[in-house]
């Protein structure tokens, strides 16, 4: 380039393509550059130029680039710019692209292409002058009167805006030291226009026409503001507003009258959140916090991530139930009649329940209780709860904490977390909108142990009456009261539980269900509720209490209720194939009726009882209502039965005796087999027996070789070393199943007493009970689902240690009824009631010693 008064373009320039926007003189671009030609382009000028002139491209606008080099050209503009290339970023991502930063010098009208590859080279000729400009510039009287008009509208516009901002002041700078005819391209491209309307103000080649063209635009603009500024209401240093600076030293376009709208919108939403605020019930603490932060989001831009946070906080804190609560109906006799209604059995729940009624009618600010339900799956824990809440005329909350295993779902995270979001206790308060709710904790037994914290830990807070009252959310960081709230939490075991968590709550045992109560249960709610899920009508189907015994015995074997729901569910969907196709075979004859003539009706009548002869099984359609379910039925429907009494199957030879065991899923019974071998003296046990279960199974081989004299005990050689020479198996079905516990003792004594005396156990005896060295039997746990286990089981007689007689008391009448109980505090007691006749002890001969 030449220098003197006027810098001069190269008249051969290379150019590039583009259809995305259009680059006026004095203005700053970033395009994107990913066509054959054009990235031709970039590679081989600018990317290996070493000098300035290398840098200067043409940009043609309004003209894309054909996205493979054997296509033509298409029709160029044929005014462009001439452009400074003055950053070049490249990335493969997602496919092999340039981005280039290019600021428009002058602008050059196209006179001959003189080549098409690698990329597009046209001979130019410059239309505009470029000046080295110094503080001289031409006088007013030269530039005219339109100029002067251009630049009274230039001025009107920037000083509309707000002047703090440096951007705005610099280019007000700008009005007064550039030359007025650069001007119209600059405001131009910083205004809101359209690309149709820059590509016009770009093909202005003469000065005038330009100016003509840019005053409209800027006319626009200003009027746009000023009634944008009208309808706006008046506020304090808030006269001049102006939105996000565009990068490149470029202010962004003026915002229309629609954003700005909605500007108004957010600040009146703003001044009700604040109203609100201001009117809610909260706390001191949580009201001053709140004040703080809405101060905060008046003087925060709606562009910072931040101004959301806080405002989604704000609104949370409005929504809490801070003082709103639902009174409770303390009426004792009619939330007797609900909850009997409810649920059949569970007496102790019942009870419970109406205690905290009858002291809330005495006491109005009684704390919320913190209920523990313990028991087996499918008994009601969850179901018990919800009529809790229904009794009670509170809202009803379930937070499922199975598998939970990061603190944050209980105490929720900082807000200085990114998607930070309160814990479950305060999400189920906003969500049931009072603060006096019932809230069920289920699976608390369930709750995991990670990196993220034990929220076991974080529960203590909140189920601890002494703290609740103030319980801190991380999200909120301020206190919450929960005491009014009636937390009930279900466990299937106690034993995951810490116990410190433990501690905090008050147990309340559900056992299984008896046959009987599962009956009346089955009868009452299970059989109803199917009916109607299923179409039918007590009409169609009967289900006699003989039948859901079958069931109960046959076909589940169970603490709660969830598999006699499921088979009950599945004859009712038996039946209603049944129903259905009754329903069809009696349309048909209609059908056929009524499409058929008279003369037809002797042809009609003889295929129908060729049909009927040859199809026998349609005899029965439409079935005689209602259908009567039986034990023939049952098998057709469920099957064979899944559970058959084999408990005297199992007892036909010595050796094998019957424990009974607990489960999460209720009491079990259990088989012990021992056999005997010719060895070397060892004891194998198999099954997957615990450590305790070990123990126990040596105790009863060290107790009975100590004893084998007394009791007459042999191996095979006939020693009274029972282990002399003997190998000994120990067996517990089913071998894929975990056990554990001391229960097992007095059942493993049994079991070896009878293969070495050669005697059967009662096929009717199931026992429990632990032993010890000296042969005294303790006390166990579970002894109501282990008594109900024997009972489904069909079993009679129960050996259990004496010292749980005050567990028998929580056993329905109707069960004790059925069973004999046998008391035993040593193992004489539990040999002699195990087999028939008793176990016979070798008396003691007393020596006489001669005084002579």
């Amino acid at each position: 380039m030449a220098a003197g008064s006027a810098i001069q373009i190269p008249s051969r320039l290379p150019l590039l393509l583009t259809h995305e926007g259009v680059l006026l003189p004095g203005s700053t671009m970033r395009t994107s550059v990913d066509s054959p030609r054009n990235m031709q382009l970039v590679r081989s000028r600018l990317l290996k130029g070493t000098s300035l002139r290398s840098t200067i491209i043409g940009v043609i606008p309004n003209t894309s680039d054909p996205t493979s080099d054997c296509d033509d050209l298409p029709s160029l503009h044929r005014i462009g710019t001439a452009a400074l290339a003055v950053q070049v970023v490249g990335s493969n991502w997602p496919k092999p692209h340039y981005t280039l930063l290019v600021t428009g010098l002058c602008r050059f009208q196209i006179l001959q292409l003189l080549k098409e590859k690698p990329y597009p080279v046209a001979e130019v000729e410059q239309l505009d002058r470029l000046e080295q400009f110094t503080n001289q510039h031409k006088s007013e009287e030269e530039l005219g009167e339109l100029s002067e008009q251009f630049y009274k509208y230039a001025v009107q516009l920037v000083e509309m805006l707000d002047m703090s901002v440096p951007a705005v002041a610099k280019l007000r700078r700008l009005l007064d030291n550039l030359p007025r005819e650069a001007l119209p391209d600059i405001l131009t491209s910083i205004i809101r226009t359209s690309n149709q309307e820059k590509l016009q103000i770009l093909d202005a080649v003469r000065l005038e026409e330009r100016f003509k063209m840019t005053i409209p635009l800027l006319v626009r603009q200003i009027e746009g503001l000023k009634l944008l500024q009208k309808t706006r209401k008046p506020k304090q240093d808030d006269d001049k507003r102006v939105v996000a600076i565009r990068p490149n030293r470029r202010i962004n376009h003026i915002p229309s009258t629609t954003e700005d709208e909605e500007e108004e919108e957010d600040h009146d939403d703003v001044v009700m959140l604040e109203k609100k605020i201001r009117t809610s019930s909260m706390s001191e603490q949580a009201l001053k916090v709140c004040l703080k932060e809405i101060k905060r989001l008046k003087k925060m831009p709606q562009s910072m991530p931040e101004y959301a946070l806080t405002r989604n906080y704000l609104e949370l804190m409005v929504e809490l139930p801070w003082n709103k609560s639902t009174k409770d109906r303390l009426e004792i006799r009619a939330a007797r009649i609900l909850l009997d209604n409810d649920h059949y059995a569970m007496e102790k729940l019942k009870k419970r329940v109406l205690e905290y009624l009858a002291v809330r009618q005495l006491k109005n600010n009684l704390k919320g209780p913190i209920l523990c339900f313990v028991g087996p799956p499918g008994v009601g824990k969850t179901s018990v709860g919800r009529s809790i809440a229904k009794t009670l005329g509170r809202e009803f909350h379930r937070i499922a904490l199975g598998g939970v295993c990061d603190q944050s779902d209980i105490r929720g995270h900082r807000r200085t977390y990114v998607g930070s979001m309160p814990g479950r206790i305060i999400n189920g308060l906003k969500t049931v909108g009072v603060n006096n709710p019932v809230f069920l904790l289920d699976e608390v037994d369930k709750l995991g142990k990670s990196l993220q914290g034990d929220p076991a830990a974080a529960l203590l807070e909140v189920l601890d009456p002494e703290q609740n009252h103030s319980f801190t959310d991380h999200y909120l960081n301020v206190a919450f009261d929960l005491s009014q709230v009636l937390f009930i939490a279900t466990a299937n075991t106690t034993a995951t539980i810490p116990p410190a968590l433990l501690d905090r709550m008050e147990i309340i045992q559900v056992p299984g269900y008896t046959q009987e109560e599962k009956i009346e249960i089955a009868h009452r709610h299970l059989i109803p509720k199917q009916l109607e899920q299923h179409g039918l009508t007590p009409q169609q189907i009967q289900i006699p209490q003989v039948t859901t015994l079958d069931i109960i015995t046959r076909y589940t074997r169970e603490a709660g209720v969830r598999s006699l729901d499921r088979k009950l569910g599945a004859i009712c969907r038996a039946v209603a194939v049944k129903v259905a196709e009754g329903q069809h075979k009696e349309t048909k004859p209609d059908r056929a009726e009524v499409g058929e003539g008279e003369d037809c009706k002797e042809h009609v009548t003889e295929d129908t009882k060729t049909e009927s002869i040859s199809d026998t099984a349609d005899l029965a359609l439409p079935p005689e209502m209602p259908i009567l379910i039986d034990f023939h039925a049952l098998k057709d429907i469920l099957g064979p039965p899944m559970y058959e009494m084999e408990v005297s199957e199992r007892l036909s030879q010595p050796g094998v005796a019957i424990g009974l065991a607990w489960t999460p899923l209720g009491g079990e019974i259990m088989f012990v087999e021992a056999s005997r071998m010719d060895g070397e003296g060892q004891l194998t046990l198999t099954g997957q027996l615990g450590d305790v279960m070990k123990e126990s199974a040596h105790l009863a081989i060290s107790w009975l070789r100590s004893n084998a004299k007394r009791y007459q005990l042999t191996n095979a050689s006939g020693s009274f070393d029972l282990l002399d020479n003997t190998d000994i198996h120990l067996h517990f079905p089913a071998g894929a199943v975990t056990k554990d516990g001391p229960s097992a003792g007095v059942t493993i004594v049994t079991c070896l007493a009878s293969l070495f005396s050669g005697r059967l156990v009662c096929s009717d005896v199931a026992m429990t009970g632990e032993i010890t060295l000296r042969g005294l039997v303790l006390p166990v746990g579970g002894i109501k689902d282990k008594v109900l286990a024997a009972h489904r089981a069909g079993l009679k007689r129960i050996i259990i240690p004496q010292r749980n007689e005050k567990d028998l008391e929580e056993i329905a009448v109707n069960v004790r009824q059925d069973l004999t109980f046998v008391l035993a505090s040593c193992l004489d007691e539990v040999l002699n009631a195990a087999f028939d006749g008793g176990f016979a002890v070798k008396p003691r001969v007393e020596r006489l010693n001669s005084k002579l």
